[in-house]
């Protein structure tokens, strides 16, 4: 009796698929391995939040950073505080199986004693459009979620491709992007707003600075004279400090009115949703090139 069961055994195990590890690259070009997929997730970036749940993968968060607040379900989540400001010792005490960390939106030391720790991390960091859906797939495999994530990748990628090809054959609009007023800041080509710019048929009039985000001059700005100036801000309102332009009228932005705002929200987000945010970016370079 004890020999048939034995060999009934090994028949079955000749069927039996081995359990396959999951495996995936981030953005550093690190290989990230799991025995299984993450049950418990902890995300150190807003960005990193709304991607989990696109990738279905929501129901894993056990704690998020502070403005994590989209979708509006994200808002209960237990807060760790800034994402600069991370305590390795609350993170550590959640026990989490996979932690998604912001190359450049974390602190650097944080992220090395989590790893020092053993804590299995995936740092993101997308520079194009593209990028986005990656990160969506590659948290989707992380977490099980693969049909889920691929759907809404898949999607993404069809509504930018949709963009590209409306406006691929614009004419090219000079842009100042203003990240805020005091001091007076913007961003390179390093980062997915100028992506966004490309992606109308623009050009980022400091896309060529050496940091991704520069403190600049007004005069600088002046003496290259941008077609459209786009201020982000935390809300829909055009920001107070958008209007300062308008004390120098011989700029070509303001001449011809073509001052504008996008919720930083939707722009500055390596998420879905900065199409939502494009549109109104390629919305306004068409208002410039119709005048």
């Amino acid at each position: 009796m004890t020999r048939t069961i034995y060999t009934t055994v090994l028949f079955l195990m000749c069927f039996v698929a081995p359990v396959r590890a999951i495996e995936v690259t981030d953005f550093l070009g690190e290989k990230l391995r799991l025995e299984q997929p993450a049950k418990k997730i902890v995300a150190l970036a807003p960005h990193l939040v709304e991607n989990a749940y696109s990738a279905g993968a929501g129901d894993r968060l056990v704690a998020v950073v502070d403005y994590s607040d989209y979708p509006p379900e994200a808002r209960k989540l237990p807060h760790l505080g800034s994402a600069m400001a991370i305590s390795v010792e609350s993170v550590l005490a959640l026990q989490p199986d996979l932690v998604l960390a912001w190359d450049s939106g974390n602190n650097e030391n944080v992220v090395r004693q989590l790893k020092r720790f053993g804590l299995p991390v995936y740092v993101d960091e997308p520079r194009t459009l593209e990028d986005v859906a990656k990160t969506i797939r590659d948290i989707g495999t992380l977490a099980g979620t693969e049909t889920v994530a691929e759907k809404e990748a898949e999607r993404y990628l069809n509504s930018l491709e949709t963009l590209r090809k409306r406006y691929i054959s614009k004419e090219a609009v000079s842009v100042f992007y203003q990240v805020w007023n005091d001091p007076l800041q913007t961003l390179n080509n390093d980062h997915i707003v100028s992506d966004v710019i490309r992606l109308c048929g623009g050009y980022n009039i400091y896309g060529d600075a050496a940091n991704i985000a520069p403190v600049i001059n007004r005069e600088s700005i002046l003496d290259r004279n941008p077609d459209i100036i786009v201020a982000s801000g935390r809300a829909d309102e055009r920001p107070q400090w958008l209007d300062e332009w308008l004390r120098w009228p011989g700029m070509s932005a303001v001449r011809n009115n073509h001052l504008y705002v996008v919720h930083a929200d939707l722009i500055q987000r390596h998420t879905v949703r900065i199409l939502d945010g494009a549109e109104i970016f390629c919305g306004h370079m068409e208002n410039a090139r119709n005048q």
